[in-house]
């Protein structure tokens, strides 16, 4: 059977994280690297701008790839969306698992944290779509309350989430990351506890009562 050609961008994608593994650190010239591949310089800028770029999309990769994963389980439709996240958070930890020595000398280190890190800009609008789809279930299976005002921020608070576990991954040094399975399991629970009605909504409602029949 023929084997199947791999495409100009899988490969440069693929020689990418091969010379940062081989050589822990990024290619210092688009002229050597493509040079090493074999290529022209001008195929490189048809797909992409700057090693940057391939950076983004290998990330996108990364996530695409854990979207993909979640999909294909047959019993993921079958969650609530609680378990959903969870299943989404462990799955995109298990991805991240495999490409670590590549993660780790790629990924700057930072004092302070950024909304959104210029490897992360690709990945940031497939994101939303994924949790917004999540979240317009929630609030029709009411896991998630409606609230005026809040419920348009709730995608920002999920994204900032991602970073949490994404940074506390990076640095947990605990065996098998044990100890980013419980930030994971507790971080979504409390965000569920807190999308979800609770006693301020009774309080809310109580209030509109009172005032209602006073």
């Amino acid at each position: 059977m023929a084997k199947a050609k791999v495409s100009n961008q899988e490969k440069i994608k693929a020689e990418f994280i091969a010379y940062v593994l081989e050589h822990e650190h990024k290619p210092a010239s688009i002229f050597k690297f493509v040079k090493a591949l074999k290529l022209k310089e001008e195929v490189f800028y048809q797909e992409f701008n700057s090693f940057e770029n391939v950076e983004k999309q290998v990330w996108l990769d990364f996530f695409n790839e854990t979207v993909e994963k979640l999909r294909s389980d047959e019993v993921f439709d079958e969650y609530s969306v609680r378990e959903k996240m969870l299943a989404f958070f462990f799955t995109w930890i298990e991805v991240l698992k495999a490409n670590r020595s590549y993660i780790l000398l790629t990924v700057p280190k930072m004092h302070v944290p950024q909304m959104t890190p210029y490897y992360l800009t690709g990945i940031r609008s497939a994101f939303k779509d994924f949790i917004s789809e999540l979240l317009l279930e929630a609030k029709e299976t009411e896991e998630v309350k409606n609230r005026p005002y809040i419920s348009n921020r709730y995608e920002d608070a999920i994204w900032i989430q991602f970073l949490f576990v994404m940074n506390f991954w990076l640095k947990d040094e605990s065996k098998a990351f044990e100890k980013t399975d419980a930030a994971i399991e507790k971080s979504v629970n409390l965000a569920f506890d807190l999308m979800g009605a609770g006693p301020l909504d009774a309080m809310v409602d109580f209030g509109k009562f009172l005032f209602q029949n006073r």
